[in-house]
């Protein structure tokens, strides 16, 4: 069995039992980073089992040993440094090729900066977009919110702690200013969520590298979160009133 194991993201009270029983009886784990997964392991006093590198850049070559040891009945646990194996982090090509070939595996859930960033923004939560890390060039930037102006759904997408600064600009150009949420360090001793429209939101991160992991979360299309009688549109040059 292939065991797709969510990890903490920051506070490791959040590994769940089916996930920690997973790790104790796995005869292999496959990891994104082998250090960052042995101290999880030795929190919980687990004896070191075999070990594999799954990172991006080896994906489809480790796939092959994972399942071929999967095939020979060994109990295999995927994981990555925090959160979801497959959720901007190193899984989904696994996934899909046991999907595809009819492999046995689970996923067992657990944290989730997704739907946490999503849940501390107060923003809907009725539809949401994921996006991942937005691109880095101004404009390709500019180019994935544009991609969103028009739509209802809550978008939350990663960023680099040193270019929060740039992708609220780039939204604020694109969107309009709309009520977002930079929820930083979520779970962890340092947690904070700053919330407020992205013109608001812009000066405190403007050329000021922030500490940790950062989420964005920015509100869709719906004039309840906008501010000004309504949301960027197609008449709208996407700009304050």
């Amino acid at each position: 069995m292939l065991h797709v194991v969510a990890t903490p993201i920051g506070n490791l009270a959040d590994l769940s039992p089916r996930a920690l029983e997973a790790l104790k009886g796995a005869d292999l784990i496959a990891c994104e980073d082998t250090r960052r997964t042995w101290a999880l392991l030795s929190a919980f006093n687990i004896p070191r089992p075999e070990m594999i590198s799954y990172r991006q850049g080896n994906e489809e070559r480790v796939a092959e040993r994972i399942l071929q040891a999967v095939a020979a009945g060994r109990s295999v646990a995927l994981c990555s440094d925090g959160g979801y194996p497959g959720i901007s982090d190193p899984g989904y090509r696994l996934i899909r090729r046991a999907a595809q070939e009819k492999v046995p595996f689970d996923v067992l859930p657990g944290a989730s900066a997704v739907d946490l960033a999503l849940l501390s923004s107060g923003l809907s939560t009725s539809s949401y977009t994921f996006k991942g890390f937005p691109p880095r060039k101004p404009g390709a930037l500019h180019r994935f919110f544009e991609e969103e102006r028009e739509l209802p759904h809550t978008l939350i997408c990663f960023e680099s702690p040193f270019r929060v600064g740039a992708a609220l600009k780039a939204a604020h150009d694109t969107l309009g200013d709309r009520e977002a949420a930079v929820c930083i360090e979520l779970t962890k001793a340092h947690e904070r969520v700053h919330r407020g429209y992205l013109t608001e939101l812009i000066p405190l991160f403007d050329g000021k590298p922030v500490k940790g992991e950062v989420a964005l979360v920015i509100a869709g299309a719906n004039p309840k979160f906008a501010r000004g009688a309504e949301a960027a549109g197609p008449e709208s040059d996407g700009s304050p009133e």
